[in-house]
């Protein structure tokens, strides 16, 4: 029997009442009268897609993502396959590390979005996120052909193609997006990131035009002066490459809300909960095995050392991930959330299972390795974790990439994150969190000594075959001389050293900083009284 038009217009009013009233909830924080709201509604609203969807966004932000999961599910059914609903589902497996489960996903949403440029372009940014880039590359290639020559989209291309090796179509991409966006100064910067630039090839006069002009957005100026600096460096000129810098820093600097303070915070807490004791405790954790996290400050070689592992043909990168910090995170915070006496999430951390946490982990970092006996999380910022990923994961191994203090700190300095450590845009911020860095390492070594594995950048690239076998025989892998050659163009390394990486080992980058010494007083001065280095 069909339902009177009246009685269902009636119904779709007051499920967008209810809708509107429960977003709002969440908006205001009130998650938990968000989720009574559901519990309250009639039957035939409640079962609704679009509530449905709601109470999958309620349970969520209640930190429930496997309620979350199901209730998006029912929702797609419910909807009779609505793409948009799949797709929100594919972020929540994204999120939940469910990595095979999105590429299932991902097919069928691409197989049927037909002539849809946009979401072709959505479920490309999904398989970038997987670094699956020669994937994400395919589907940005199908999305251009039906929106044409989008910036965004040209500059994920061109983001894709940097990882992969493809740097030449990576750099056409980039000429093409900026004759449609030439305010885009962070094409800018990529673009210069490509090769070494020469004083037959370079974009000198081109950025400084742009920059003459006037670039709106103070990101965007920054973005072009990192460009322009790093484009100097290549040709030589030193000192006007160091003042632009110090301007493109400058200008970074006063785009970002940041207080280090917090984060220094944060590092003291975790050497402090991480006793000697805590790490000899009777706790055991997962026996699994095949985890190499590689870790240190960002620009110390670890990229190197992995390209080196993964040349073995016996290891697989599954690139710098989030997972152990995530998956850490979500476990100390359930505790605090229960106990509102504890202190900090370093000392929540404590009372989790960490066989639990090592278990979880591997499950979401082997699908990120395909399935790979033997993968590498080169991950930087794991230094953070070390002694958690010991008690987790008893069999992992773990190796730190040491580079000369003011080689390091130059070498981030000089580089341009865009969203990440936010440290390196400030001489002082950066020398109080490389000293922070410094002590959580040298912490790390009195608790667990033996654990960690120290490989000297300049060592690596002064004798790499010496070097190269005690990575090998730390990770238990029998050596062999292809080691040493240069990466293939078919390598992927999802990473800000991608090109880089495929030259041949070298060893210009040693004592880089001592150009700038003056420029760098700031951080030498910091350093050398924390004793980091010599005065």
């Amino acid at each position: 029997m069909s339902r009177n038009p009246n009685e269902m217009h009636s119904s779709n009013a007051q499920l967008e009442r209810q809708l509107e009233h429960g977003y709002a909830l969440l908006k205001a924080g009130s998650v938990q009268a968000a989720l009574d709201l559901v519990q309250l509604l009639p039957a035939g609203i409640a079962s609704s897609a679009a509530m449905l969807d709601f109470a999958s966004e309620a349970h969520l932000a209640n930190g429930d993502p496997h309620a979350a999961l199901d209730l998006i599910g029912k929702a797609v059914s419910a909807s009779g396959g609505h793409l948009m609903l799949k797709m929100k589902k594919a972020r929540l497996l994204l999120q939940m590390r469910r990595r095979v489960e999105v590429e299932a996903l991902l097919a069928d949403i691409a197989a049927q979005a037909g002539g849809n440029g946009g979401l072709l372009w959505q479920v490309g940014s999904f398989h970038a996120n997987c670094n699956l880039f020669e994937q994400a590359i395919a589907l940005y290639e199908k999305a251009r052909g039906l929106m044409g020559s989008d910036p965004g989209l040209l500059y994920d291309m061109a983001v894709s193609r940097f990882f992969t090796g493809d740097f030449e179509q990576a750099e056409r991409d980039l000429d093409l997006m900026l004759k449609i966006a030439p305010q885009a100064g962070h094409a800018l910067y990529l673009r210069a990131t490509l090769k070494r630039q020469t004083r037959e090839q370079n974009h000198i006069e081109d950025i400084e035009a742009r920059l003459k002009t006037g670039l709106k957005e103070p990101q965007h100026e920054s973005a072009a002066l990192y460009a322009l600096s790093k484009e100097l460096e290549d040709l030589g000129e030193s000192e006007r490459s160091f003042a632009v810098l110090r301007s493109a820093a400058a200008k970074k600097r006063s785009t970002l809300k940041y207080d280090i303070t917090a984060e220094l915070a944060s590092l003291r807490a975790v050497r402090e909960a991480y006793t000697a004791q805590v790490m000899t405790d009777g706790a055991e954790g997962h026996d699994g095995e095949g985890a190499i996290f590689i870790v240190g400050m960002p620009r110390t070689g670890t990229t190197l050392a992995e390209r080196m592992l993964v040349q073995s043909g016996r290891v697989q990168s599954a690139g710098e991930l989030l997972d152990f910090g995530n998956v850490l995170g979500v476990a100390a915070r359930a505790r605090m959330a229960a106990d509102a006496a504890i202190p900090s999430t370093a000392v929540a951390s404590l009372g989790i299972d960490f066989a639990r946490l090592g278990r979880e982990y591997l499950r979401g970092a082997s699908e990120a390795a395909r399935g790979a006996p033997l993968f590498i999380d080169k991950m930087p910022i794991n230094f953070l974790y070390c002694g958690m990923i010991h008690k987790a994961l008893p069999k992992a191994k773990i190796i730190h990439l040491v580079r000369d203090p003011l080689d390091s700190c130059y070498a981030v300095f000089k580089t341009l994150f865009f969203s990440a450590y936010h440290f390196s845009y400030d001489l002082d911020e950066l020398a109080d969190y490389y000293i922070a860095y410094h002590e959580m390492i040298r912490h790390w070594h009195t608790v667990m000594p033996g654990v960690i594995l120290d490989v000297h950048y300049e060592h690596l690239v002064t004798e790499p075959e010496r070097e190269s076998r005690r990575l090998f025989d730390w990770c238990g892998l029998p050596w062999q001389p292809s080691v040493l050659e240069t990466s293939t163009q078919k390598a992927t390394f999802a990473t800000a050293s991608a090109a880089q990486v495929r030259e041949p080992v070298h060893q210009r980058s040693i004592n880089s900083a001592s150009k700038h010494r003056e420029g760098l007083q700031p951080l030498i001065r910091k350093l050398a009284a924390a004793g980091v280095i010599s005065a």
